[in-house]
């Protein structure tokens, strides 16, 4: 008798005997299977399968419930329910909106957010929305219950730093000694050219590890206007395969929500998705689970999930789900069917026209220029994106997926321009510079030839790589562009200096480590217009 196994059932078996089981899923199923039906498969054929054959008599069934049907019970006093895992993230104007993201342990009452401009002159209570998840297999693994709370505040005004607490029924922050706490928000300046400077930093890959502590007290440091996370943040599935043989751990969220806090509660936290971020336990598309934890600003295509845009001063940003094209991880490819690369297209034409915006930054996951053995570098990004990042001018390109720092030297139509530590580019004239911040806190990874390991390589002439193509196949190839490589835990910090007419505006690129120590700097430059700048409402976009 063939036996089917969950995702569950998998890590139960890890926890047991370290090992895998033998399994009774056809060899090319997994493969086989899109996420759509995957989802189908796990929440519907699983109830009819039996876990070790008619012998054993125990039923095997994933059960998910969607907020709508959230069970119902007795809810514990208000005050002994702690909020944890603070996270802010920008509406679609991040001028005006700020989303507010918390947990709790169990079910709440009434949640909400007050907000002011003090700790003393907190608003009115605000109300949040609770967005439950639950987690079963049947007589396998107790029942898995997450409570995630949001509130959207609007009608802020720009450049101001406003004070938050959150709270529900029996629960009021700033009655509770013990376990209150106020924290803080600033929100983005008015798009006018901006005088003074900023700062952003971003990475990829982070997961839960001590590492990843150590960046995130590294990125404090740099007291950044927000953080861009490229894709795979927690990894609660742990395979990251889009297979149904990933294993997965809910509680992997708990742990990833509590060590972020710190940042993330006063610094909107920008995230994108990766390949573990596709869970198909919970959504045919992988994505039902991220959108009960986080809140996207929903200015992107109505088919895609975690693709959308802001400006920052005089920086367009961009973010983009690379799930939907990728030739290495190909069981959400198509899923938009096209939108995403045509919103692409208009929303970079878009952010070049505003006169207010001299840099534009794209990231996402998947990687246009790599050269670890173990993912390298995606066909279907440079096929499809690179060149509208080509036509358009793009400035800066930040990808995770390989964990490791590299930077390639700037490209333009697949030729490089050599650029050496602490150079200035114009990108204008010279391409867009592609950065791969892969190294948030998750195990590190190795480099192709010259050498497997290398520590911080600089210089590189020529290196041995590959790339994915539309079959899924490695290609070998042979790669002038990989200008500075470096294997150990760390991120990218930004620094922009927008300028007055006629002047310069920079960008500069510094890779630090989990340490401190800084291991790369480039700086990016384009020269601001005559002055004409249109006064461009806040309700742009």
């Amino acid at each position: 008798m063939t036996h089917f196994y969950p995702l569950w059932l998998l890590r139960y078996w890890i926890m047991r005997s370290g090992d895998l089981p033998r399994m009774g899923v056809p060899d090319d199923l997994a493969v086989r299977l899109s996420l759509p039906e995957q989802h189908e498969y796990l929440t519907r054929s699983l109830r009819r399968r039996t876990l070790f054959g008619a012998a054993a008599g125990g039923a095997v069934a994933v059960k998910m419930r969607s907020p709508a049907f959230a069970r119902q019970g007795d809810f514990h006093p208000g005050r002994l329910i702690v909020p944890f895992g603070r996270h802010l993230a920008w509406g679609a104007n991040p001028r005006t909106q700020m989303r507010i993201g918390w947990q709790v342990p169990d079910k709440v009452r009434h949640p909400y957010v007050r907000v002011g401009d003090s700790p003393a002159g907190l608003g009115d209570k605000i109300p949040a929305e609770i967005r439950p998840l639950h987690t079963e297999v049947k007589d396998v693994i107790a029942a898995t219950d997450q409570f995630y709370v949001h509130a959207a505040i609007d009608g802020l005004e720009p450049g101001r730093t406003y004070f938050y607490v959150v709270g529900h029924h029996g629960f009021e922050p700033t009655d509770l000694a013990e376990f209150g706490r106020i924290d803080t928000f600033t929100t983005a300046p008015t798009r006018t050219r901006v005088a003074e400077p900023f700062t952003f930093t971003a990475f990829g890959d982070q997961g839960v590890s001590p590492q990843a502590l150590h960046n995130d007290s590294r990125i404090a440091a740099q007291k950044p206007v927000f953080h861009l996370h490229a894709g795979d943040l927690c990894y609660a599935d742990a395979s990251g395969k889009g297979e149904l043989d990933d294993l997965y751990n809910p509680t992997r969220w708990d742990q990833f929500l509590a060590q972020n806090e710190p940042i993330a509660a006063t610094v909107p936290w920008m995230a994108t998705l990766g390949n573990h971020d596709m869970e198909a336990i919970y959504s045919p598309h992988g994505y039902g689970g991220q959108l009960a934890r986080w809140e996207f600003p929903g200015n992107g295509p109505a088919k895609a999930v975690g693709s959308y845009s802001f400006v920052y001063g005089n920086v367009g940003v961009v973010a983009l789900d690379a799930n939907d094209i990728s030739f290495e991880i190909t069981v959400n490819r198509g899923y938009t069917h096209g939108a995403q690369t045509a919103w692409l297209d208009e929303r970079l034409k878009w952010l070049r026209a505003q006169p207010d915006v001299d840099f534009v930054v794209v990231f996402f996951h998947y990687c246009a220029y790599s050269t670890t053995v173990s993912h390298a570098s995606d066909g279907a990004v440079r096929n499809m994106w690179v060149p509208l990042f080509d036509k358009y001018g793009v400035d800066l390109v930040i990808n995770g997926h390989n964990h490791i720092y590299e930077r390639a030297d700037t490209m333009k139509a697949g030729r490089s321009t050599r650029t050496p530590i602490g150079a200035t580019v114009h990108p204008g004239t010279d391409g867009t510079t592609y950065v791969t911040a892969g190294a948030g806190g998750r195990g590190l990874y190795e480099f192709s030839a010259p050498d497997t390991y290398a520590g911080h390589e600089r210089g590189i002439d020529a290196v041995k790589s590959f790339v994915w193509n539309a079959d899924g196949d490695r290609v070998d190839e042979i790669v002038p562009w990989s200008r500075v490589r470096y294997t150990g835990y760390s991120f990218l910090a930004v620094d922009v200096r927008p300028a007055h007419a006629g002047r310069t505006a920079t960008m500069t690129l510094r890779a630090v480590t989990e340490k401190g120590a800084e291991i790369d700097r480039l700086v990016l430059a384009r020269t601001a217009g005559d002055g004409s700048r249109l006064h461009l409402s806040d309700d742009a976009g």
